[in-house]
């Protein structure tokens, strides 16, 4: 009878085999371990702040009245008839749980060596805990562009332009294709710094580069024909394109940049899995 009970409590921990092979079932086993890491994630962001949670309001309209005077007013770039505080926040909305998402896990290794170093755990809740945590910013800006949105629709002229279409109903499609995205990048990003550390550096500069290189300051009815096949291998031309269409009814939701986006997007993930999965077999070694 002790026998039965002692090997019920064992664990037994191997080194993953194959070109792909994440624990899912070790994660839903520590769901325990990813709710606290999610806490973490939230609370310490904005931990002994003044303002606290309320950089999650701030930081976006900061950025959005920018973007407003620096490309609304003094470029004159032109949003589709919309209103540009409309237009940026929009764009913004789901262009910051994206670069959230790959900006805080493409440091997952350095960060949390020690920890790596001193317990075992799927190695693969960190970043996923991001993920989750990141939702929590993105449901509070939602909430804030939400109230911006009704006051145009009901208060301001802008309500003869601006309308909530039938494509509301795939914003969760869509918030996954950016969460998907977001873990994919990141992942590549922290396998390949556990050798090379300079790419810490370049993951900032790349998101900043890659803002600009997906339409949140200008729309894709901009960009001349011949390039847009460029834009369209960008995954979050489409994800951003078709969020403003179901916000504010305007916006290229078409088929072939969706398409684009989504496979791009799961061949991103794919890829990023199977170099994390390789990565965190030795990266305690190199890191």
């Amino acid at each position: 009878m002790s026998d039965t009970k002692t090997d019920s409590y064992e664990l037994i921990i191997e080194p993953s085999k194959g070109l792909l092979r994440i624990d899912w079932h070790g994660m839903l086993h520590y769901r325990d371990l990813l709710f606290l890491l999610v806490r973490r994630d939230f609370v310490a962001q904005y931990k002994q702040t003044i303002l606290g949670p309320l950089w999650f309001i701030i930081q976006p309209l900061l950025t959005t009245l920018v973007f407003t005077v620096i490309f609304g007013k003094v470029a004159k770039i032109p949003t589709d008839g919309l209103p540009p505080m409309l237009f940026y926040l929009c764009g913004m909305c789901v262009w910051s749980y994206f670069a959230a998402c790959f900006g805080a896990i493409s440091n997952t290794f350095i960060t949390n060596a020690n920890l790596f170093g001193k317990v075992y755990f799927p190695r693969i809740i960190l970043p996923m805990s991001v993920v989750v945590s990141k939702l929590i910013a993105f449901g509070i800006q939602l909430a804030t562009f939400l109230v911006f949105l009704l006051y145009f629709i009901y208060f301001t002229k802008a309500g003869a332009v601006v309308h909530i279409t039938p494509w509301i109903w795939s914003i969760p499609m869509l918030l996954v294709m950016s969460a998907m995205l977001g873990l994919g990048v990141g992942l590549w990003i922290s396998a390949l710094t556990t050798k090379y550390r300079d790419l810490v550096h370049l993951a900032t500069f790349l998101t900043q580069l890659w803002m600009y290189a997906t339409p949140v300051v200008y729309p894709v009815s901009q960009i001349p024909d011949r390039w847009l096949w460029l834009a369209a291998l960008n995954p979050m031309t489409g994800i951003v394109e078709a969020f403003r269409k179901a916000f504010l009814g305007a916006g290229d939701a078409s088929p072939y940049l969706l398409g684009m986006s989504a496979c791009i997007t799961l061949l991103v993930l794919l890829t990023g899995l199977i170099l994390f999965s390789r990565a965190e077999k030795t990266f305690v070694d190199t890191v």
